[in-house]
């Protein structure tokens, strides 16, 4: 089932291919039915917070069909978090803005000591870059890789519908950036599924490569000589 996501900003510079996108009020993102979970979501950082409390209202999306959802019982036990794709802290203007991120659709088991860590210290420098007065947008889409040389581990089988949640070996994040000029900036990341403390600049690649290793067109509305070189091109961190 495909669904075609309305005119968003979030999609103004392309949008890749999924079984099912699904449009929330402030991001969206494409649903995986083989691996259960999505293959990416799309947000632009939103600059404007208020006093809106983290809603922690993990559930179901039950837009996805159930042979192909995950659930909390999934999670329960397992040892992994629900991650976020769409970070909590990235769209806190209002209450549902921010509950809309606690769907399950938007969650990925990752370690505890990828989520609570490096994941998290790079979701932070993501504000911090849309912080700078120059920028005007900031772009954000990210998602899980699987190493198919590697084994795959699984967590959930429920009795109900047998729903299992392969666990990724890594995570990517590439951003784009328009600035007051609109010069178009790109940084892309690679990072394993595990406890670092390495420096986020350890894990820049260039988006070329985040398109190899996900199997993505990651913003393909974009074109020229200029952008081609960008997406090959390893920046230097903000």
């Amino acid at each position: 089932m495909i669904e075609l996501p309305n005119v968003r900003r979030e999609t103004r510079y392309g949008v890749p291919t999924s079984d099912q996108i699904l449009s929330n009020r402030h991001y969206v993102l494409g649903y995986s039915y083989y691996f259960r979970q999505a293959k990416w979501a799309l947000e632009i950082v939103d600059p404007d917070t208020s006093d809106v409390e983290r809603a922690d209202s993990f559930r179901s999306d039950y837009r996805v069909p159930e042979k192909f959802r995950a659930d909390l019982a999934d999670y329960k036990n397992s040892g992994y978090d629900r991650g976020h794709l769409v970070a909590s802290a990235n769209q806190k203007e209002t209450e549902i803005q921010n509950s809309e991120t606690f769907l399950l659709s938007n969650m990925s088991p990752q370690e505890p000591s990828f989520n609570r860590n490096i994941w998290k210290k790079l979701e932070a420098a993501i504000r911090q870059l849309d912080a700078q007065k120059k920028i005007l947008e900031t772009y954000v889409i990210c998602g899980p890789i699987f190493y198919f040389d590697q084994d795959v581990t699984v967590i959930g089988a429920r009795d109900d519908n047998g729903v299992t949640l392969p666990i990724p070996h890594a995570y990517f994040k590439s951003v784009l950036t328009e600035n007051n000029r609109g010069t178009l900036q790109m940084w892309s990341f690679v990072i394993p599924n595990r406890a670092s403390a390495k420096p986020l600049e350890d894990f820049l690649v260039s988006t070329s490569m985040v398109e190899k290793l996900s199997g993505l067109f990651l913003w393909e509305s974009l074109v020229g000589s200029k952008i081609k070189r960008e997406k090959n091109r390893v920046r230097k961190m903000w």
